[in-house]
């Protein structure tokens, strides 16, 4: 037995075989970033002599080595901070409240604007001495003086760096996109004859990042005029005396300069510095977005070496493979694993039945181990839709901005009773807020403290003359008595603005946060478990011979169902947020987990409609799985008449 095996093998970690793999990934990305720096020192050149423009071991790989040190900066980030899974903040404000409290940020811009600075050092180097753009030039004899071009030229580039650091991190380039190992459609179409025949082939990541080159060159070109464009403005508004003054001080110790900080009296914009300034922009953000792409397509190559899963060669791949989806949190690990093991439920049998028949195992069969793992992955779904409708769940909307939502028909009362403690002066509906707050401390104070429901007869006229004088002062100022609306709707308007943005609580986000968890979330995890669990069912009728899996169907399809069912209902409860100012009940997470859910629900049926009740299901769980699974159900079987009978 393979379990017997495992218990005289020393189990290895599942990070023992994914780290290499990683690694030649991570080699793969910076050999495209050597090669783009090598053309780009090619394009820097001088072409005096042919041989030594390009000879590797001349100049030209020189200047290869040190743009590939800059572009690799960028990838060197990526491993520290790379991670799985979408952010599920609640809007891109709360995002960037929690970007300012994480030292990644710092790290991220610092690392960028390094990187530029570098690279605009070498690119000085680079240029002839008749572009004038040394540092240092002299006049009158052996005057020295600090040359404005080339700080604003070095200058430009480190603003590029702090740009795309902030583009980094608003556009979470960190993350990585896992994939999913999908079950083939019995009615495919080419998309899905490609899908699965490439399935994150290296020759197919090459295919990807060749496609994209039109795309990264239109972007590169874009940011270079933008970037441009941008830091001339700021250089010249705000950045120019504090830069001048800086440099100043950090080559004066060296150099005979000047004793003054005062700016030189024309603003160093000649149109060649400007041609160079969108040149090093090119070369700077291509370098860069090619190199992230590389890096986000090659690190999430599917989890196979020599077309086998990766723990295929350890002595125990079962032990190994349990190892790594035992990760607790979220992690690289994890999701390798559980993309692995839905690669083996669908296409290794050999891995399949060693699964099935490993029934010696500490802690109990493979199967049942795999099983729980996949079912409970599943089930922190349910969990967090439990919790967020028991803690969470929002209130009503408010009615005087959506009216037509959750609106509750008022119970009809026999009787009208005044409580004795209740206050006097109540504001009506139309009339909330500020106006209300002032309008019962009015009486409050206006009221006899011996009797506390009844106002003296000077009290009430008091009472009456302090909120007719503050109706008249909210009208005059304001055009209406209903200040609550008025703010509403400026926020309205405000949030409906290209400013208001970043404040939004989108129905995606709502429902991404609790279906994916905090603070991120991978939607392969749940999709493969799905698959995977589906996959091992549905071909345990010819390949388990211990008929260990069947014991688990019916409790595989009931939680199936249970779960699109509870994500459906939940999906339908969300109320949007008033801040949801486009209000489209869309939510993409969701939609791929249940798509995966229904697949595998479909899967399981269809293998084992035909012995529903020798594996415990009954009709009304058969009716409901099918339903949730998308399968038209027949007349009959909505009267409960069996079909196998």
């Amino acid at each position: 037995m393979a379990g017997a095996t495992a218990a005289k093998v020393r189990v290895l970690p599942y990070k023992d075989f994914l780290q290499p793999a990683l690694q030649r990934r991570f080699a793969t990305s910076g050999l495209v970033i050597l090669v783009i720096a090598y053309l780009e020192a090619l394009l820097l050149g001088s072409w005096d002599s042919f041989l030594w423009a390009w000879f590797p071991l001349g100049p030209a790989g020189i200047r290869t080595f040190f743009f590939f040190l800059c572009g690799v900066l960028i990838i060197i980030l990526r491993i520290a901070q790379h991670h799985p899974g979408v952010r599920t903040t609640s809007s891109p404000f709360a995002t960037f409240l929690d970007s300012l409290r994480s030292f990644n940020t710092l790290e991220t811009i610092i690392t960028y604007a390094f990187s530029a600075w570098a690279f605009s050092q070498v690119y000085l180097w680079c240029v002839p001495e008749d572009a004038g753009l040394e540092y240092i030039s002299y006049y009158h004899a052996d005057r020295a003086r600090l040359n404005e071009k080339t700080v604003f030229l070095t200058t430009h580039c480190v603003l590029v760096g702090v740009w795309h650091g902030i583009r980094h991190l608003f556009a979470d380039v960190d993350r990585l996109q896992y994939g999913i190992a999908k079950p083939p459609n019995p009615d495919p179409t080419e998309a899905d004859k490609n899908a699965i025949a490439d399935d994150g082939d290296s020759n197919t990541q090459l295919q990807k990042l060749a496609q994209k080159l039109p795309e990264i060159v239109v972007f590169t070109l874009t940011q270079a005029l933008t970037s441009t464009t941008a830091t001339m403005i700021a250089y010249s508004l705000f950045l120019r005396g504090f830069v001048w003054r800086f440099t100043m001080s950090l080559f004066r110790p060296v150099y005979n300069l000047p004793k003054t900080n005062m700016t030189p009296m024309a603003l160093p914009f000649s149109f060649p510095i400007i041609l160079r300034c969108l040149w090093t922009s090119v070369l700077l953000t291509f370098v860069w977005t090619l190199g992230n792409e590389a890096f986000s397509l090659f690190m999430v190559k599917n989890p196979l070496k020599n077309n086998k899963p990766l723990t295929s060669e350890s002595k125990d791949p079962n032990g190994s493979l349990l190892n790594g989806l035992k990760a607790k949190k979220l992690s690289i690990q994890q999701c390798f694993a559980m993309w692995e093991l839905a690669y083996i439920a669908r296409d290794f049998p050999d891995r399949r039945k060693a699964i099935y028949e490993d029934i010696d195992r500490k802690n109990g069969p493979m199967w049942s181990q795999v099983y729980k793992i996949c079912i409970d992955t599943l089930k922190q779904i349910e969990t967090r839709i439990d919790n967020y409708e028991k803690y969470g769940k929002p209130t009503v909307p408010d009615p005087v901005l959506y009216p037509e939502q959750n609106q509750v028909p008022a119970k009809k009362r026999l009787t009208e009773t005044v409580p004795v403690d209740e206050e006097v002066f109540q504001p009506s509906p139309q009339r909330r807020g500020f106006r209300e707050a002032i309008e019962r401390t009015v009486g409050k104070v206006a009221t006899d403290p011996n009797q506390p429901s009844q106002l003296s007869p000077a009290a009430k006229k008091i009472a009456g003359f302090a909120k007719e004088e503050l109706i008249k002062a909210q009208k005059q100022a304001t055009g209406t008595e209903d200040t609550e609306g008025l703010a509403k709707d400026f926020a309205t308007k405000f949030l409906e603005s290209p400013f208001g943005w970043p404040f939004r609580q989108t129905y995606r986000r709502k429902v991404a946060k609790v279906v994916l968890g905090e603070p991120y979330g991978e939607v392969s995890l749940y999709a493969n478990a799905a698959f995977a669990l589906s996959g091992l069912a549905a071909r345990s009728l010819q390949e388990d011979k211990y008929g260990n899996v069947q014991r688990d169907v019916a409790g595989l399809v009931r939680a199936l169902t249970g779960l699109v069912r509870k994500i459906e209902g939940f999906r339908q409860e969300v109320v949007v947020s008033w801040t949801d100012v486009e209000r489209r009940r869309e939510s993409k997470e969701a939609d791929e987990i249940l798509e995966g859910l229904r697949w595998s629900l479909r899967g399981v049926l269809e293998g084992f409609g035909d012995y529903a009740r020798d594996v415990g299901l009954s009709v009304g769980d058969l009716r409901l799985a099918r339903e949730a699974a998308g399968v038209k159900v027949t007349e009959e079987e909505m009267m409960g008449v069996r079909r196998w009978r």
